[in-house]
């Protein structure tokens, strides 16, 4: 068997040349994709912001208990005093409070930063809830329960200074502020949705006060996590900010006329289903059937913020508006018509997807004409006009259910968003973005 043969190469082959291997060619080797990729989507590009994740999970756990404090109130009240009339008098009174003081704490959160004037606003509302507790608990006179429950309305609009942080941060970025806009409002919606059913399982399950107690816990642990991040927090104005108020900034009254009137659908559509559901003798899944109407929001608004918008926010106002307007009329068709609870809950599921889409062009609209400096200030003063227009909502619902019937209730929440379309139809002047 012959046996190979190895052969020396000839001195004067030339050598063999290899590329040199460099530390960015062994980054870009290492990281190059290997096929096609999809590009992240416009949340999680969203949540990759710098400082981002960590506001987001101390302000979702601030913001939940509202959706629960007034639900552990009536609760609380009415399961140890025996009387809904002055549960409901307590919790009217805390919003006609918040009312009034929220637009003063935003003015302040503006001028002085929000770890600054949060932290101790958050602790005077705590120390509020705690005392209604306890007055509640060893049977107070009634007038300490009125006094305690004002108290909390120092509660900073936590929802208002999410987004002036992602106003902050996505400064420039038209396109990054309106899926923060939607994402904001949907976890509007999910709070709004899963804090009364919270609330009133720890309630029943465990004690009256046991809703209250959770909710000082989640809304102080949640400020001082948010609060931290001090990275992420806008610049504080100062104690003079040179620009105007927001009421006195063009098309900014306007705005305000047009939450007050949706604050009249939400407030109006809360009361007559829970008179509807409870005509038809099925009056614990009305918080069921209202979940559902936020469920239908909060999808739609996830949807609208991975939407690119089209036009501007000016623009799409009322045409969001005349979606409300028209699908509201569902519900009224399905009680009208039917009478059929499981009918006007999937009425309300898809009524609510136009919720959403609607709140998120208005508050995009409040930041685009608010002033510099004064974002917290203007956005919650939106906020302030809805709470305006769920009491009128409320006490007209509640009219309209007592001297009709709670089927022909549900055309106040239709009267309700065709006033806010007339308002949105206004002359250029006053209703441009």
């Amino acid at each position: 068997m012959p046996q190979p043969t190895f052969e020396r190469p000839s001195p004067q082959a030339p050598p063999v040349a290899f590329p040199a291997v460099t530390a960015d060619a062994l980054v870009v080797a290492d990281f190059r994709p290997r096929g096609r990729r999809r590009p992240p989507g416009p949340y999680r590009r969203l949540l990759a912001t710098p400082g981002a994740r960590a506001f987001t999970i101390g302000n979702l756990m601030a913001r939940l208990p509202m959706g629960m404090f007034s639900v552990s109130a009536v609760v609380m009240i009415a399961g140890t005093r025996g009387s809904y009339a002055l549960a409901g008098a307590v919790t009217a009174t805390g919003l006609a409070a918040t009312a009034l003081v929220a637009p003063w704490t935003a003015r302040l959160v503006d001028r002085h930063g929000q770890a600054r004037v949060a932290v101790p606003a958050t602790l005077i509302a705590a120390l509020g809830s705690l005392a209604l507790l306890l007055c509640v608990r060893h049977g107070a006179p009634a007038w300490t329960l009125f006094a305690s429950y004002a108290a909390t309305a120092t509660t900073p609009n936590t929802g208002g200074m999410a987004r002036a942080r992602w106003n902050h941060l996505l400064k420039g970025d038209a396109d990054g502020l309106h899926t923060a806009n939607s994402f904001e409002q949907a976890a509007d919606e999910l709070c709004f949705m899963l804090g009364p059913i919270l609330a009133a399982f720890l309630c029943t399950a465990l004690f009256p006060q046991a809703g209250t107690l959770v909710g000082v816990v989640l809304l102080v642990s949640g400020m001082l996590l948010f609060t931290a991040q001090r990275s992420t927090e806008p610049p504080a104005a100062g104690p003079r900010p040179t620009a105007k108020a927001p009421l006195r900034a063009p098309g900014i009254p306007p705005l305000l006329v047009v939450c007050l009137a949706m604050g009249g659908v939400f407030g109006a559509m809360e009361v007559v289903t829970i008179a509807f559901a409870d005509a038809q003798g099925h009056r614990a899944a009305a918080g069921v059937v209202l979940g559902l109407q936020a469920a239908g929001s909060c999808a739609a608004g996830l949807l609208y913020g991975a939407m690119k918008p089209a036009g501007p926010a000016g623009h799409r106002l009322p045409w969001c508006v005349a979606a409300m307007t028209a699908l509201l009329t569902l519900p009224l068709l399905a009680a009208s018509l039917t009478g059929s609870l499981p009918l006007l809950a999937l009425t309300l599921l898809i009524a609510g997807m136009a919720t959403a889409p609607t709140m998120v062009t208005t508050m995009t609209l409040v930041q685009q004409r608010t002033p510099e400096g004064r974002l917290n200030e203007g956005m919650t003063l939106a906020v302030t006009g809805l709470l305006g227009g769920i009491a009128c909502g409320s006490a007209a619902g509640g009219w309209t259910v007592e001297h009709t019937s709670a089927a022909a209730a549900y055309g106040i929440p239709v009267t309700a968003a065709a006033a806010a379309l007339m308002l949105t139809l206004l002359p250029p002047r006053r209703a441009a973005s």
